[in-house]
């Protein structure tokens, strides 16, 4: 962040005060945005080359694909003179493609996991001596739905953040973990069904999920 910052606000004054000061001929903004551009770009490989934290490779391919090219390079002082000099990434391609994997797997992992969790906790509250409860008149075991669609559209976001490429990646993946977790359900409700017939409140509960698959539809 001090990097980019750094950078930014310099080649700002580059532009706007020193530029003018030389002959053309010397490019000027050149040589400032070439350097700049090399310390950042060996810095961030440096960082990416290390052992890192999930948020801190989030972090690192929201400069590479998104905040560097698009709210520094295109920055309306900046811009005009930035496409003459044809800076590359932040990343070697193939550092860039290795962090990504690490990302998409971590964050496939996170939200299997909370997804699985979150229909374990269902299970156990079909086994409590509970009424659902009612969401305009109606049985609801609304939590689930919401939690699950949540979990898989905010992860979907956060990934296209970075990049439409990265987003439509996690958004297959995440789409293959809906339908195991949605199957799993199925078969655990399925199992309640034949199970639970002499539970207090069998029927509210049979009411309560079927009213779930609007939901999830």
């Amino acid at each position: 962040l001090h990097m980019g910052k750094t950078m930014k606000e310099d080649l700002t004054v580059v532009v706007k005060e020193i530029k003018q000061l030389y002959p053309p001929e010397f490019n000027v903004f050149s040589t400032y945005a070439e350097l700049y551009h090399n310390y950042f770009a060996s810095q961030v490989k440096k960082n990416a080359e290390s052992h890192l934290e999930d948020k801190d490779i989030y972090l690192l391919l929201s400069w590479v694909h998104n905040i560097y090219p698009k709210d520094m390079r295109k920055d309306h002082v900046l811009a005009k003179e930035l496409e003459k000099v044809k800076l590359g990434s932040l990343l070697p391609s193939s550092l860039s493609k290795e962090l990504e994997k690490k990302y998409l797997d971590s964050e496939e992992a996170t939200i299997k996991e909370s997804l699985s969790k979150c229909l374990d906790k269902e299970i156990q509250r079909w086994k409590e001596d509970k009424e659902p409860e009612k969401l305009n008149g109606h049985f609801q075991s609304e939590l689930l739905a919401i939690f699950v669609i949540q979990s898989i559209y905010s992860g979907q976001q956060r990934a296209k953040d970075i990049s439409a490429a990265v987003g439509k990646e996690l958004a297959c993946r995440l789409f293959r973990e809906l339908l195991a977790f949605l199957k799993s359900y199925k078969d655990a409700f399925e199992d309640f069904k034949e199970k639970g017939k002499k539970h207090r409140y069998y029927k509210p509960i049979l009411i309560a999920n079927i009213n779930n698959c609007w939901n999830f539809r």
